[in-house]
C-alpha cells in the first residue's frame, strides 16, 4: 500500500493552465500537468499551487480528476518577468501555507517543487510543515550559463545560490536523464545517492502516428513539399534562427527541392528576438509561415504534417517535443545536448546534430531529403520509441522516489527506488 496519499506540487513561477509555447510556459507546464494527472490515476491526491496572474481567475482550478490548481495570490494581478518572482516568495509561502489551513484535510506527505524560484519556496513550507521535499530542476543556471550566446545576459547569481541551497536542503532530486543527473553531480555537488532519474512521458492516447496524409492535407501541405516544422517558445535559447539559417542555405544550393518552413510558438523573453526581422533578412518569406501555440490535438496534426521535426535547442532537460513528434511517427533533427540526447536516437529515430552551424544543420536537412524512405523508417521507428514514454512509467518512479523521500526523513526503512534504464 501506498505511504503517499497527498502531494503539494510547487509551478510559482508559470501555471500548468498556461497555453505551452507561450511566455514562459513550455515544456514544464506540459510536464507539471500531465505527470499530476498520471499520479492521481494512481489514487494519490495532487494539489498545484501557482501564483494567480489575473483578477478573473477562480481561486481553484480542477483540470483532471484528482488534481486541483490554487491560484495563489502575492503580488499583482499579472504576469511578471520571472526575475521579478524572488521578491515574492515570503507572501507566496504564507499565502500557501493560509490555503492549506483551510483544506479539509490540512496535510500533504511530500512536497514537489518544479524550477528554482519554487525550490526556494519549497525549502520553507518543507520547514514549516516538517515534510520532505522532493525538487525537480528542469533547467539549471550553471547550466544555461555555459551556453550563452554573445551579448545574452546570464542567469543571475541569486539563482546559481538558490539552487545550491536546494540541492543541499532537498530529501531527494528528480532528474528527467542521466545527463542531468550528472549535471547536478559536477556542477552542484549533490549526493548521487539522492538523485532518481525518472525520464518525463508524452500522451500516447494524443500523440499518434494515424493519419498522417490526412494532417499533410488538412494542414495546406501540397504533395511533394518538404515540411519542415519548429515547435516551441520564440527565442534564441530553442535556435529557430539557426533553422531559418538553415534552410535558406539549403534552398540555395538546392532550389529543386520545394520546401516550406512552419513555426508554432510565441515569442518569448528578450524582446529584441525579432522573428519576422530574421525571415526576412534571410529571404525566407515566401517559405516560411508563423502561427500561435496550439492546443496539444492540433500540435498532433502538425507533426503528423511534417516530414522532419527541427530542434536546434541550446539546452534541453528533456526535450519533450522530440518524444510528441516521434510518437506522431516524425523524425526528428535535433542538437545533441541534454535530454536530446536521450529522447531522439541517432541514426534510427532521428539526427542528432553537433553544435550550431548553419552548414551542418543544411547538410542533415539535405541528407534527411535525398532518402525518403529512409525517412519512413525513422518514423516507424520513432513511433515504437515513443511507446516506451508513458505518464503512468514518469509517475511510477516518482511515486517511489516519493516514498523514500518519506521513508528517509521519517527514519523508517528505505525503500528502493527505481532507476531508468
Amino acid at each position: 500500500m501506498s505511504l503517499i496519499r497527498r502531494v503539494a506540487f510547487l509551478s510559482l513561477h508559470t501555471s500548468p493552465m498556461e497555453q505551452p509555447g507561450s511566455g514562459d510556459a513550455g515544456g514544464m507546464n506540459v510536464y507539471v500537468r500531465a505527470l499530476a494527472a498520471a499520479l492521481a490515476e494512481t489514487g494519490v491526491e495532487v494539489e498545484i499551487f501557482t501564483r494567480s496572474t489575473s483578477a478573473s481567475q477562480p481561486a481553484v482550478e480542477h483540470p483532471s480528476p484528482g488534481v486541483c490548481v490554487h491560484n495563489v495570490l502575492a503580488g499583482p494581478p499579472r504576469k511578471l518577468p520571472k526575475e521579478e518572482l524572488p521578491e515574492l516568495l515570503h507572501s507566496m509561502v504564507a499565502e500557501i501555507d493560509r490555503i492549506r489551513h483551510l483544506q479539509p484535510h490540512g496535510r500533504y506527505d511530500v512536497i514537489h517543487s518544479h524550477y528554482w524560484v519554487s525550490g526556494v519556496a519549497g525549502l520553507e513550507l518543507a520547514e514549516l510543515w516538517r515534510l520532505p521535499l522532493v525538487h525537480t530542476m528542469h533547467t539549471m543556471a550553471k547550466v544555461k550559463n555555459q551556453l550563452l550566446e554573445s551579448g545574452e545576459q546570464p542567469e543571475p547569481r541569486r539563482r546559481e545560490d538558490g539552487e545550491h541551497r536546494i540541492v543541499d536542503g532537498a530529501a531527494r532530486l528528480i532528474a528527467n536523464t542521466g545527463t542531468e543527473a550528472a549535471e547536478l553531480a559536477s556542477h552542484y555537488n549533490a549526493d548521487v545517492d539522492r538523485i532518481d532519474v525518472a525520464p518525463p512521458g508524452v500522451d500516447l492516447a494524443i500523440f499518434t502516428p494515424s493519419f498522417r496524409n490526412r494532417a499533410r492535407a488538412g494542414h495546406g501541405i501540397a504533395p511533394g513539399k518538404f515540411h519542415l516544422l519548429f515547435a516551441g517558445r520564440i527565442q534564441r535559447l530553442k535556435g529557430p534562427q539557426i533553422l531559418i539559417k538553415a534552410a535558406a542555405l539549403l534552398r540555395s544550393r538546392r532550389p529543386d527541392i520545394d520546401l516550406q518552413l512552419t513555426i508554432l510558438g510565441a515569442v518569448s523573453g528578450a524582446k529584441d528576438f525579432n522573428l519576422k526581422a530574421l525571415i526576412r533578412a534571410a529571404g525566407m518569406d515566401d517559405v516560411v509561415t508563423h502561427h500561435p501555440p496550439v492546443d496539444a490535438a492540433e500540435l498532433a496534426g502538425w507533426y503528423r504534417s511534417a516530414d522532419v521535426v527541427v530542434m536546434p535547442s541550446y539546452s534541453e532537460s528533456f526535450g519533450l517535443v522530440a518524444l510528441e513528434a516521434q510518437a506522431c511517427g516524425t523524425p526528428v533533427l535535433a542538437t545533441k545536448v541534454g535530454g536530446l540526447s536521450r529522447a531522439v536516437r541517432d541514426g534510427f529515430t532521428g539526427m542528432l546534430v553537433e553544435g550550431h552551424k548553419a552548414g551542418d544543420w543544411a547538410d542533415a536537412l539535405e541528407a534527411l531529403f535525398d532518402d525518403p524512405q529512409t525517412r519512413t523508417d525513422m518514423g516507424r521507428a520513432a513511433a515504437r520509441h515513443a511507446q516506451d514514454f508513458g505518464w503512468q512509467r514518469t509517475a511510477a518512479i516518482t511515486l517511489e522516489s516519493y516514498h523514500t523521500a518519506v521513508s528517509q526523513y521519517f527514519g523508517n526503512l528505505t525503500l528502493p527506488v527505481a532507476h531508468a534504464p
